[in-house]
C-alpha cells in the first residue's frame, strides 16, 4: 500500500520505486532545446496514456463510445453524403445484370475481420468454421461466376453475431433478422458490429480494471516521470499553486495566532497542511484560469464538478439555515418538509455556479416558494401563522445571499471548508471530523462531498508525493533545519 503521505515517501535516503527527480535548484535560463516532431508525437502519446489509465481507475462507469459527429454539423453531412454514396454505388451494382460483386467482396472480407477480432482464443472451433464459411477465395470465385449468395452469407454472419454479442444487442440481432434488402443488410450489419466491438472493448477494460487498481500508483507515477523528463518545466504551475497555498496558509496561521490572542514563535509550516490547503483551492478555482497545477490535470473535470457542488451545498445551506431561525424547529420537525425544501432549493438554485446564472433572480423566486412551503407546514401543524415581519426579515435575509460578502454565506462556506479540512488531515491521522452544527440538515450531502474530494486527494498523493515533497522541501525548509518526515507524522 503506498503511503499516503507525501513527506515521508522522501524522508532520508530515496527509496527504490520513487522515480529520481530533476534537482530543482538546476539553473533554469537556459533556452529550451527544440523539440523534434517525432518527440512531440512521444510526448503526446504518453499523455494521452496516462490520461486514460487514470480514467479507467478513477471512474467506475468509464466506458468507451462510437465517436460519431453530430449531424447537424459540417463534418456529420460530408460523412452521411459519403456513406450514402457508397451504399448507393454497392446498390447499383447488386441492381446489374449479372449483379457486380466487387464492392460486395470488400464488405464480406471487413466482416469477416470484425468477427474474428471479436473471438476469445477458446473460440478455437468457431474460429474455423469462420474461417470455412467465410472463404474468401472461394467467394471471390462464386462471385466471378455470379454465384453469390448474400443472403445465405448474411444469415450465417447474423447467427454469429447473435452467439457472440451481449444480452442489450439482442434487440438489434432481432432487427436484422427481418431485413431482406440485401444492401440495408450490409448496412446494419456493419453498425451493429460497431456496437459490438465497442462492447467487447469495454468488456476487456472492466476486466482489466482489477489488476489496473493494483498497479495504477506506481503505473501513474513512472509514466509521469517519463513526461517530466521529456518537458522539465512540466511541474512549473504545480510549484506556483504550491507556493501559492503556503501563502495561504502562513497568512491562516498568523490570523488564528491573533484570534487565540496567545501569539508564539512558530516553526515552518506543515508540508501535510499546505498540500491540503492546495487541494482545498482547487474546489474554488477559476474555470478561466489555464495555469492548472500538471499534477492534478487529470482531475480537474471530477474537481471542478465537487466545487460547482460546494458552492451549491453553501447556498442551500444558508436558505436552510436562516428559515430554521425564522420558522422555528417545530416546522423543521415536519416529515418530510426538509426533504420537499432542500428539493425545492436545489432546483431553483441549479447552475448558480455559472457566472452568467442570475442568482439575484433566482433567489427572489426561492424565498417565494420557501414561504409557501412554511405556510402549507404551519396550516398542516394547526399551528400560528409566521409573523409578517418575520417573513419579511427572512425574504430578505435570503436575498441578500446573492452578496459575495453576505455573513450568513461567508459563515456557512468557512464550516464546510473547516469540515474538509477536518476530513483531509483525518485521511492521515484516521479520524473523523464531527459535523458543525450549520451544516446539520445537508449533513449526508457534505460528508458525501468530503469522501469524494478524500478519495481523490489520497490517490492523487500517493501517486505524485514524490514530486510533491522536494518542491515543498526546498520551500518549506531552505537551510534544510528541519526534518520534514517529523513534522508531518
Amino acid at each position: 500500500m503506498q503511503n499516503a503521505n507525501p513527506i515521508e515517501e522522501v524522508g532520508g535516503d530515496t527509496p527504490c520505486d520513487v522515480p529520481c527527480l530533476q534537482k530543482l535548484d538546476s539553473p533554469t535560463g537556459s533556452p529550451p532545446k527544440q523539440a523534434s516532431l517525432a518527440d512531440m508525437m512521444e510526448f503526446e502519446n504518453c499523455v494521452s496514456n496516462l490520461s486514460l489509465a487514470h480514467e479507467i481507475v478513477m471512474n467506475r462507469d468509464f466506458s468507451f463510445r462510437q465517436n460519431s459527429p453530430p449531424k447537424d454539423s459540417l463534418e456529420g453531412r460530408i460523412s452521411d453524403i459519403v456513406h450514402s454514396a457508397f451504399w448507393d454505388c454497392l446498390r447499383e451494382q447488386l441492381s446489374c445484370s449479372p449483379p457486380d460483386y466487387v464492392h460486395a467482396v470488400i464488405l464480406l472480407q471487413e466482416v469477416k475481420t470484425t468477427v474474428l477480432s471479436l473471438l476469445l482464443p477458446g473460440h478455437v472451433r468457431l474460429k474455423a468454421q469462420v474461417e470455412e464459411v467465410l472463404d474468401l477465395e472461394l467467394i471471390q470465385q462464386q462471385a466471378d461466376h455470379g454465384a453469390l449468395d448474400l443472403q445465405r452469407l448474411s444469415g450465417y454472419i447474423i447467427n454469429t453475431m447473435a452467439s457472440l454479442c451481449a444480452p442489450v444487442r439482442d434487440p438489434e440481432i432481432k432487427t436484422l433478422r427481418d431485413l431482406s434488402d440485401p444492401v440495408e443488410l450490409l448496412r446494419e450489419i456493419f453498425r451493429v458490429l460497431g456496437l459490438m466491438k465497442t462492447d467487447m472493448v469495454n468488456f476487456t477494460v472492466q476486466s482489466l480494471r482489477p489488476n489496473l487498481l493494483q498497479q495504477a500508483v506506481q503505473y501513474e507515477r513512472a509514466k509521469f516521470q517519463e513526461i517530466l523528463e521529456k518537458q522539465p518545466e512540466f511541474l512549473d504551475k504545480t510549484t506556483v499553486w504550491l507556493q501559492v497555498a503556503a501563502r495561504e496558509e502562513a497568512l491562516v496561521s498568523a490570523q488564528s495566532d491573533l484570534d487565540t490572542g496567545t501569539p508564539k514563535p512558530r516553526g515552518p509550516l506543515s508540508p501535510t497542511a499546505v498540500l491540503n490547503r492546495a487541494y482545498l483551492q482547487l474546489l474554488s478555482w477559476d474555470p478561466h484560469d489555464q495555469n492548472y497545477p500538471e499534477t492534478v490535470l487529470m482531475d480537474r473535470a471530477r474537481i471542478d464538478a465537487l466545487g460547482q457542488r460546494l458552492s451549491l451545498l453553501v447556498l442551500e445551506a444558508s436558505v436552510l439555515l436562516l428559515t430554521s431561525t425564522q420558522c422555528g424547529a417545530a416546522v423543521f420537525s415536519l416529515q418530510g418538509f426538509v426533504g420537499k425544501l432542500k428539493q425545492t432549493i436545489t432546483a431553483l438554485l441549479e447552475g448558480s455556479h455559472n457566472r452568467d446564472f442570475d442568482l439575484q433572480g433566482a433567489l427572489l423566486g426561492l424565498r417565494e416558494q420557501v414561504l409557501v412551503q412554511v405556510k402549507e407546514a404551519l396550516i398542516t401543524q394547526e399551528g400560528p401563522a409566521l409573523p409578517q415581519d418575520s417573513e419579511d426579515v427572512l425574504k430578505g435575509q435570503i436575498s441578500d445571499l446573492a452578496k459575495d460578502n453576505n455573513p450568513i454565506r461567508t459563515l456557512i462556506g468557512e464550516r464546510v471548508q473547516g469540515y474538509l479540512q477536518a476530513m483531509l488531515e483525518g485521511s492521515t491521522t484516521k479520524k473523523s471530523p464531527s459535523m458543525p452544527p450549520a451544516l446539520r440538515l445537508l449533513s449526508a450531502e457534505v460528508a458525501e462531498l468530503g469522501m469524494a474530494l478524500g478519495r481523490m486527494v489520497h490517490f492523487n498523493r500517493s501517486v505524485f508525493g514524490p514530486f510533491y515533497a522536494p518542491i515543498l522541501r526546498k520551500m518549506l525548509f531552505p537551510s534544510g533545519e528541519a526534518e520534514m518526515g517529523e513534522d508531518s507524522r
